[in-house]
């Protein structure tokens, strides 16, 4: 399930990131018609189209690395040593962002079905050069 508030959120951007638990493909089929999408694999995606994600994939916009992951917790190496200026999960499905060593931990939580009881939200990220900010955007429940 995508929420047709997620679709306007995203509207506009040049690049989309989906950092797992995608629940079918059609979801980004349809957010591919906005933009570009880079696309991990979560726990929750098991049926075959899903073999074709994988587990981490990074995305360059200009000068900016941004790495994206389902679960945060399998993350290996230092992500400044990467050249990460932000690291994209959703495993948790909670929103949030947290900045440590100069690199953005982004959890843009979940756009479809309410997870647990957390809001329901997407995330953006700006990048101009190599500034880079992220903000949360919650959606109605």
């Amino acid at each position: 399930m995508l929420r047709a508030e997620a679709l306007d959120a995203l509207r506009g951007s040049d690049f989309i990131i989906h950092a797992g638990d995608i629940g079918q493909f059609d979801i980004i089929e349809r957010l591919e018609r906005i933009a570009p999408v880079t696309a991990v694999r979560g726990n929750n995606d098991i049926d075959a189209w899903a073999s074709e994600l994988h587990e981490i994939e990074v995305l360059e916009v200009g000068s900016v690395r941004i790495g994206v992951i389902h679960d945060l917790a399998q993350l290996v190496g230092d992500p400044v040593a990467a050249g990460y200026r932000a690291v994209v999960a959703g495993h948790s499905h909670n929103p949030k962002i947290i900045e440590r060593n100069d690199v953005l931990y982004v959890n843009p939580g979940s756009a479809g079905p309410r997870r647990f009881k957390l809001p329901v939200s997407v995330g953006r990220i700006d990048v101009s050069g190599t500034s880079i900010r992220a903000r949360l955007i919650t959606l109605a429940a």
